[in-house]
């Protein structure tokens, strides 16, 4: 007994003398995957076709990295909003809507040589708005005849990615826990990749492509895909600015709008975390 004692205790020892511990580090442990939708973001996408104009404000925040000889632990927090805006005369931009997104995250994140593996968990919270900018005060009613009802979730995702050099490959499984509307079915199904080109890049810029998959569901089950290609400003895995082309089709990113069909592409602009 006292000899497998002892072997506990120097095994303890040992996992801990390989840890450090890194509180509010400067990077995120996971990298935001690109063309998933629900990642942190700040900045903006204009539509092509459309007078529509996507705002998004939002970050995570990793609050500490357990950091071992190989790999990286971490816990940390999400906070977004993204709003749907149109522009008016005289540089106004009524808000139409609005979606506020909270929550926790896990990550843990392996090197394998200039390859990855990894994983991340997070819980979150979405509720969404309709805002006075989608009111027709003139006719006294919600403009494109949809009234404001209660849209609310709760749900957990779980992402395992592997990455070799600058190419990420990633799936993604989302149980909801509680919705309202109802008829929203409870599970999300996602697969997808990002490329950071490196032979093409420069010491300004990278060039990259990205592509994510979503299998959800209103009553049945349909496809939502989001490509987009641009360039990233700083370096290709870390904080920088990125200039991108994108192309949405599929149901709304919007909670009230969460029926609507949608179908265009768009340019933008995000400060990368």
């Amino acid at each position: 007994m006292r000899l497998i004692i002892s072997a506990i205790l120097l095994y303890s020892l040992q996992i801990f003398s390989q840890q450090s511990t890194e509180w509010f580090p400067s990077g995120l442990n996971i990298q935001p995957f690109t063309a998933n939708f629900l990642e942190p973001k700040a900045g903006a996408v204009f539509a092509l076709d459309e007078n529509k104009i996507r705002l998004d404000i939002g970050t995570s925040q990793d609050i500490v990295h357990l950091n071992y000889s190989d790999y990286t632990i971490s816990f940390g927090a999400d906070l977004f909003t993204y709003t749907r805006l149109r522009s008016a005369e005289n540089f106004k931009f009524p808000v139409e809507t609005i979606d506020y997104l909270f929550g926790i995250n896990a990550g843990y994140n392996r090197k394998i040589g200039n390859n990855e593996i990894g994983l991340r968990f997070r819980f979150s919270h979405i509720s969404a708005h309709l805002v006075d900018g989608q009111y027709d005060q003139q006719n006294d009613q919600w403009r494109d005849g949809r009234n404001p009802f209660v849209f609310s979730k709760e749900f957990i995702e779980l992402f395992p990615y592997y990455r070799i050099n600058s190419f990420r490959i990633y799936a993604g499984f989302t149980y909801i826990m509680h919705v309202i509307p109802s008829n929203i079915k409870r599970g999300i199904y996602q697969i997808g990749f990002d490329y950071y080109i490196l032979p093409l890049s420069s010491e300004l810029f990278t060039p990259f492509i990205a592509y994510d998959f979503k299998l959800n569901g209103i009553d049945t089950y349909f496809g939502n895909n989001i490509i987009t290609a641009g360039l990233k400003f700083g370096k290709w895995n870390q904080k920088g600015l990125s200039i991108h082309f994108t192309y949405i089709s599929g149901k709304s990113v919007h909670g009230e709008y969460y029926d609507l069909t949608e179908d265009y592409a768009n340019i933008g602009f995000n400060l990368d975390l």
